[in-house]
C-alpha cells in the first residue's frame, strides 16, 4: 500500500523491478526515477523533481553501492566508492532532510557491510591518490556510513526522524562484477550466499519495524542489532567526517 520510489541509475532496469513488484503485489503506486550517486549534478535534479512532486517522505533507504571498482573518479572527481557509497548518500539526505522532518515520524536507513570491521577514514588521502586497494577502499566507504549514521542520529535527537545502519548479509547479486575471482566465487558458493529478497530484509525491518520506532544510531545484522567496530563508535572521527563531506561538497549542514 506504500508509495514506493525506486531511485537507480539505470531506469530499465528499475523499470523492469517496478513492473514486477505492480504485478506481484497489485500495488500500482511502485515508480522508477533517474538518479545517478555518481553525480552531484543528478542528485540535485532528482531531489528537485521529488520535492516538486512528493508532499511526503516517510522512510529513505540508502542503498546505491559500488564495490572493487578499478580506480577511478565520480563526475565530481570524488573516487568512486567514497563518491558513491558515501557522499552520494550524504548529499541525497541532506536535501530530502527537511521533507523528512515534515513527514515524522520518519526514518532514514542506510546500507552499510560488515566491511566497515576492515575500514579506516584516511582524511590524508580521501580519494586514494597516494594509495589505493579497491577492497580497502569498499571497506573505508562503509565505514563512512556506520559514522555517517552515527552523527546524524545524534543531530536528529528530538525531530522523531531516525537513522539506522545495517549489514545486509552476503547477497548474490551483481555487487562484485568488477572483480573477476569474486564472481566465479560467487557462483560457485551461491549456495551458501543470501538471495536479495533474504538480503532486504534487513532493510525492510528497519525501515518497517515497530518495535525501532524511537531507536537510532543503530547497526542492525539479520534483523537485530549487531557488533560495530571501534572505528565506527568513534565520535570526534563522525563529527570530523561530516565536517570533511560538506566541504568537498560544498554544502552547510549545521
Amino acid at each position: 500500500g506504500a508509495r514506493v520510489i525506486i531511485a537507480c541509475r539505470d531506469t530499465a532496469k528499475g523499470e523492469a523491478a517496478a513492473s514486477e513488484i505492480r504485478a506481484e503485489t497489485g500495488n500500482p503506486q511502485v515508480l522508477v526515477k533517474k538518479l545517478d550517486l555518481a553525480d552531484t549534478k543528478s542528485i540535485r535534479e532528482f531531489a528537485d523533481s521529488f520535492l516538486a512532486e512528493e508532499k511526503e517522505l516517510h522512510i529513505l533507504i540508502n542503498n546505491a553501492g559500488v564495490m572493487l571498482c578499478p580506480y577511478s573518479k565520480t563526475a565530481d572527481g570524488f573516487e568512486m566508492h567514497l563518491g558513491v557509497n558515501h557522499l552520494g548518500h550524504f548529499l541525497l539526505t541532506f536535501l530530502l532532510l527537511e521533507r523528512l522532518k515534515q513527514s515524522a515520524p520518519a526514518r532514514i536507513i542506510n546500507v552499510s557491510s560488515l566491511g566497515h570491521h576492515g575500514g579506516r577514514i584516511r582524511f590524508h588521502d580521501l580519494n586514494g591518490e597516494k594509495s589505493y586497494n579497491r577492497g580497502l577502499a569498499y571497506c573505508h566507504s562503509k565505514l563512512a556510513n556506520v559514522l555517517f549514521t552515527r552523527e546524524l542520529a545524534r543531530r536528529l535527537q528530538g525531530t522523531k526522524v531516525t537513522a539506522n545502519a545495517l549489514h545486509p548479509g552476503s547477497v548474490y547479486t551483481e555487487l562484485v562484477r568488477h572483480s573477476v575471482a569474486m564472481t566465479w566465487l560467487w557462483r560457485i558458493f551461491s549456495f551458501f550466499l543470501k538471495t536479495p529478497w533474504e538480503g532486504a530484509q534487513t532493510s525492510v525491518y528497519c525501515a518497517v519495524a515497530e518495535e525501532l520506532e524511537s531507536v537510532s544510531g543503530q547497526y542492525f545484522s539479520d534483523c537485530q542489532p549487531a557488533y560495530v567496530s571501534s572505528w565506527g563508535r568513534d565520535d570526534e572521527t563522525a563529527k570530523k567526517l561530516w565536517n570533511v563531506s560538506c566541504e568537498l561538497l560544498g554544502i552547510q549542514w549545521d
